[in-house]
């Protein structure tokens, strides 16, 4: 079987380097996403290659030919090769020292075989040569294309044991290219192997978990790993009633025309809780700026009747418009379309200047007019200074 023609077979920079790293009896290849995205028709992205030279012949071809090389992963033998604008890894042929459901120790190689049996699945085992499009697949990876069927080269429980990220995998996969019922071998190996998700970095997992949420409609799949125990390990803080808030959650993100967005989604796995939030964000190592957007949905999911740009101008508007999303009205989202949230068009000093002598006065005027500010939707500054009056001369009386 071939490749058919593809877009990216075609880049002037990978013709470049497929030309270098060919010549003279070499040899390089594309291999997993590139090979299985095109035969499904899919959008190809990256372009991973592999060959059996060595990194210094790599790198030494490369350079010969006017490509810039980059060590970004020289230890486990890949470099990034930077040609006529585009970017692709290569990678010399590798195969496992040891492993311990981390990382692996690995040892160049020779044989495409052995370098594909390291892999996950089948359907990620497929090279192809660029220029022909003859596919090599040594473990039935085409037929599982075709079938719908994410199953793991050779023993499952083997495969896991050698990186245990490959059971979050497993769900993201079977979720993107699975049909049907899951392949019992793997399906049964993931979940007597859940408890070893414990040893993996939270980094690694709050990627993967990412992925998986980010995905179209991970609601199936999400359910599937619920009832696996697989949350029980990742996510004991897991709601139950997360399938209804789920369900809500696409609906509303379908009205609104919403992009998937992997935060918003977990919050919807979660109870209302800014503190379960701010628990959850800590252990996963999420950033700060998404540490306070997960507890700022945790914190507001039941202030949805508060007007939408008054709840905007509390946690700012990517909140207000997730809150919404999650348990709201998408339509009050138009209210947002094209708004900022403004600033108080008065501070301290134009209080001051009107013969208010600084200190707690000042303070609590300032905080009279924003709240009056805020409830009468956010007027000009002439209304302010309305405002101002008003309020000073309250403090007067």
């Amino acid at each position: 079987m071939r490749l058919a023609a593809a877009e990216w077979r075609e880049r002037p920079g990978l013709r470049r380097i497929v030309a270098a790293l060919s010549a003279d009896g070499g040899a390089v290849k594309a291999v997993g996403g590139a090979v299985r995205d095109t035969l499904l028709g899919l959008p190809v992205a990256d372009i991973d290659l592999a060959t059996p030279l060595l990194p210094d012949e790599v790198t030494r071809r490369l350079a010969a030919a006017g490509i810039k090389v980059i060590p970004t992963g020289i230890a486990h033998g890949t470099v990034t090769a930077i040609a006529s604008g585009d970017h692709h890894e290569i990678t010399t042929l590798r195969r496992d020292v040891e492993t311990d459901g981390r990382r692996a120790t690995v040892a160049f190689a020779d044989d495409w075989r052995e370098d594909a049996a390291r892999r996950d699945f089948t359907i990620n085992a497929l090279y192809a040569d660029p220029v022909t499009g003859a596919i090599d697949d040594w473990f039935g990876g085409l037929a599982d294309l075709e079938n719908g069927r994410v199953a793991f080269i050779g023993d499952a429980a083997t495969r896991i044991a050698e990186d245990h990220l490959r059971i979050l995998r497993f769900y993201r996969f079977a979720a993107r290219f699975g049909r049907g019922a899951l392949d019992p071998a793997s399906h049964a190996a993931v979940v007597a192997a859940r408890q070893s998700l414990k040893s993996l970095s939270r980094e690694r997992i709050a990627d993967e978990l990412t992925k998986i949420l980010s995905l179209p409609d991970p609601r199936t799949i999400v359910a599937q790993m619920h009832a696996d125990g697989i949350f029980a390990v990742l996510l004991p803080e897991l709601d139950p009633g997360f399938a209804a808030a789920f369900d809500r959650l696409l609906a509303n993100e379908a009205l609104a025309g919403a992009a998937p967005a992997p935060l918003r989604r977990l919050a919807a796995l979660l109870p209302p809780d800014a503190a379960v939030a701010e628990q959850v964000a800590s252990r996963l190592r999420l950033s700060t700026r998404q540490r306070r957007h997960l507890a700022a949905l945790g914190g507001h999911r039941h202030d949805v009747a508060r007007p939408v740009r008054q709840l905007a101008h509390a946690i700012g508007i990517a909140a207000a418009r997730d809150v919404h999303l999650l348990a709201g009205d998408p339509a009050v989202l138009a209210m947002l379309a094209d708004w900022q949230v403004p600033a108080l068009p008065v501070k301290g000093g134009d209080i001051v200047a009107r013969g208010i002598a600084a200190g707690p006065d000042v303070a609590r005027i300032l905080k009279a007019v924003e709240a009056a500010w805020v409830a009468e939707d956010f007027p000009d500054a002439a209304r302010v200074a309305e405002l101002v009056d008003q309020k000073i001369g309250r403090v007067s009386d």
